[in-house]
């Protein structure tokens, strides 16, 4: 397939791109704000959902090191599993924080900014992400390997610092829980 077939290819999803970068992040805030009456708090989720953001880590690195020794196709399992762990992070998420208060951070002085500046650029960065990895996933799928790569190389440390940062967040806040 030629390099003006593969980008016609990749425009078809253009439009799914931009949707879902625009929603995800404004059905997260409005789900966010909102509290299901009578329903008891999921207190249990913000461990399983930190250890997922760990084990998404993981996952982006191991998908690095497999592409670079040439296997493909155990890249892109590895891709897609990445993509489903960050999907169950974003629902348990939500159904937490619809179903507990918001856990306050106590920590107080130079870690309080520590914290603070971690979380803010965590959930910049979770936003940003957004249509990286729907680009980059598009790019791959679409077979348009050069221009994969290269937004692969912005995507992909934009996505594990998010990873990363989500376990660091919850570190820092599990001692308010």
């Amino acid at each position: 397939m030629s390099e003006k077939q593969n980008i016609a290819n990749e425009k078809k999803y253009n439009k799914w791109i931009v949707t879902l970068s625009i929603t995800i992040p404004l059905v997260v805030a409005v789900l966010f704000g909102i509290k299901i009456p009578n329903v008891a708090p999921l207190s249990f989720l913000p461990p399983i959902y930190a250890a997922i953001n760990g084990v998404t880590a993981v996952i982006l690195i191991s998908a690095v090191f497999q592409i670079k020794k040439g296997n493909r196709k155990y890249h892109e399992r590895l891709m897609k599993t990445a993509i489903l762990c960050s999907v169950l992070f974003l629902l348990m998420y939500i159904a937490y924080h619809m179903t507990s208060d918001s856990t306050k951070f106590g920590g107080q002085g130079t870690i309080k900014y520590v914290y603070y500046t971690v979380l803010i650029s965590h959930i910049i960065l979770s936003i940003v992400v957004i249509p990286f990895v729907l680009i980059t996933y598009v790019r791959a799928i679409t077979n348009n390997f050069e221009r994969h790569k290269k937004i692969a190389r912005i995507t992909f440390p934009l996505w594990l610092y998010v990873a990363v940062s989500g376990v660091v967040v919850y570190i820092m806040i599990s001692p308010y829980y």
